[in-house]
């Protein structure tokens, strides 16, 4: 497995990661503890050392999950984990008070089964609390040696530059895809800047870019999916033309239609290490493969052509979630 460098931060990790969270919690039961964490070592086995979870996945289940899987090999690893909402729990509003970053740090420790977290995220920006409160204290939590690094998620420009003066910010994880481009705007071109990497979370674009996904697809009654307009039976009947496109693409290069869009990501950035969620062994190892696939300029600007004269119909995410993010 190739290995990349988030920013300037020095933090090497595997080119891809693992995105942890649909083990446990978002798309539907959870995985069983065996078969997940069988996945997990599967992973690393193959030479993926990012993994990426949260305490409001479960919540607190995935954290435990992986602690319970790395606990023989956590020094080979590089565990990334979110804090910032009240009591844990993404349906309660955000929290980053610093006592409140603190009781979250010790509770994802204890869960992590560590004495330190590799990168730790605001999970999503508080209003409340100004974002250089919230670096001051993470400062104090890496000279305490708990926290080796850290970084935000779903931020907006202004706050990535607070917080980046007060503590340097090694990573910012946000949606991106070729299903979702709007960090190319304003974000991409801070964090080059700033010498921040770039996570990107749904890099297939919650699975409708792998070509297994169509407008008659049924999702769990528990899966996220069925709220984002996005994935409406429209709008998914309408956002297929993108899919046919990355199919096409992958047809003449001997890939699978995830590979494409995975590689696609890849050819971006250097700094950029997209950490797609898998509970499956194949799609794990087809994630994987995305790593060697080589896009030349040409085929890049092919796919760029294309996609350009493509509008994607529905919102990314419901009305109440997008206030939280980009702030």
């Amino acid at each position: 497995m190739k290995t990349r460098t988030l920013g300037n931060s020095g933090l090497e990790v595997s080119a891809l990661g693992l995105g942890c969270m649909g083990l446990s919690f978002g798309y539907g039961p959870a995985t069983e503890k065996k078969e997940a964490i069988k996945l997990l070592h599967a992973a690393f086995d193959a030479g993926i050392t990012f993994f990426d979870t949260a305490e409001v996945y479960g919540p607190f289940d995935n954290e435990t999950l992986l602690g319970e899987a790395f606990q023989a090999t956590r020094d080979q690893v590089v565990i990334a984990t979110k804090f910032g909402f009240l009591d844990g729990s993404s349906s309660n509003p955000p929290d980053s008070r610093p006592s409140s970053i603190r009781k979250a740090l010790e509770g994802s420790l204890k869960r992590l089964n560590t004495d330190y977290i590799d990168l730790f995220y605001q999970h999503r920006v508080d209003p409340n609390i100004p974002i250089e409160e919230v670096a001051g204290t993470i400062g104090e939590l890496i000279k305490e040696g708990k926290i080796k690094h850290w970084g935000l998620s779903e931020a907006g420009g202004q706050t990535i530059r607070k917080a980046h003066a007060v503590q340097p910010v090694a990573a910012l994880q946000s949606e991106y895809s070729l299903f979702f481009r709007e960090p190319e705007q304003e974000i991409l071109p801070i964090l080059e800047e700033l010498g921040i990497g770039f996570v990107p979370f749904s890099p297939l674009g919650k699975g409708f870019l792998t070509g297994a996904i169509n407008e008659h697809t049924q999702f769990d009654k528990n899966d996220f999916r069925n709220i984002v307009p996005r994935f409406s039976e429209e709008n998914r009947k309408a956002n297929q033309v993108l899919v046919d496109l990355v199919k096409t693409i992958a047809t003449e290069k001997n890939v699978s239609a995830a590979q494409i869009a995975l590689g696609w990501l890849l050819a971006q950035k250097p700094w950029i290490v997209p950490i797609p969620g898998t509970a499956k062994l194949h799609r794990l190892q087809e994630n994987i493969g995305s790593v060697s696939v080589e896009l030349t300029t040409e085929d890049l600007l092919k796919i760029e052509e294309a996609a350009s004269k493509i509008t994607i119909q529905g919102a990314r995410y419901p009305a109440n979630l997008l206030k939280r993010v980009g702030n």
